[in-house]
């Protein structure tokens, strides 16, 4: 288990998600440990299973999140 001081990389994340499934630690010890909730627990579960491993990075949260219902709008440009 990753030290509750410690700045939070996928690796550190992937460590709690993987101590908690494994049945080393409760959700609501590792939740109350790392000063983390519930819900941002299980958002992290979610994106590790949709996304694997990278889908934990915090840069590419906003990314993958909305990715279904997200959408793009398109502009038609004309370049002389």
């Amino acid at each position: 288990m990753p030290k509750p001081t410690q700045r939070w990389t996928v690796r550190r994340k992937a460590a709690v998600i993987e101590a908690v499934r494994g049945g080393w630690i409760p959700i609501e010890e590792a939740c109350e440990l790392y000063s983390i909730s519930v819900d941002e627990f299980l958002a992290w579960e979610r994106d590790i299973d949709r996304y694997g491993v990278h889908g934990l990075r915090t840069t590419r949260y906003q990314i993958y999140r909305d990715t279904a219902t997200r959408v793009s709008p398109r502009r038609d440009h004309n370049v002389k």
